[in-house]
């Protein structure tokens, strides 16, 4: 059955760092594409950084200079690389990914989230 586990959360003080981790169930899948996305309390669930299966990368306005979306070179692994953090980035933070298993693909395989805490 393919998964897709996020860790790294926690509680950082402004201006902080973590580094958010996205790996499918099994090492035997391959991570095609992949998009964080947040959702805060009474908030929409938003993209925050997108990695394409080129490498190509986009961002949020709001995080473009402090988030770093990126991939291991076996692409089994997408980070998110979150540095300068501010209080208004709390929120749970979700990894979206299209998987490659051989020639099978399991498209929008959502996570379960990690929740992110940023103090002020």
């Amino acid at each position: 059955q393919v998964q897709v586990v996020e860790s790294g959360g926690g509680l950082v003080q402004a201006g902080g760092s973590l580094r958010l981790s996205c790996a499918a169930s099994d090492t035997m899948f391959v991570i095609n594409a992949a998009g964080w996305y947040r959702q805060g309390p009474g908030d929409r669930r938003e993209l925050v950084a997108g990695i394409t299966s080129s490498g190509s990368t986009n961002y949020e306005d709001s995080v473009k200079g402090r988030f770093t979306i990126s991939r291991d070179n076996a692409k089994t692994t997408v980070y998110l690389q979150m540095n300068n953090l501010k209080p208004e980035d709390t929120a749970v933070y979700y990894c979206n990914a299209d998987i490659r298993s051989g020639s099978t693909w399991y498209n929008d395989y959502w996570g379960q989230g990690t929740q992110v805490t940023v103090s002020s």
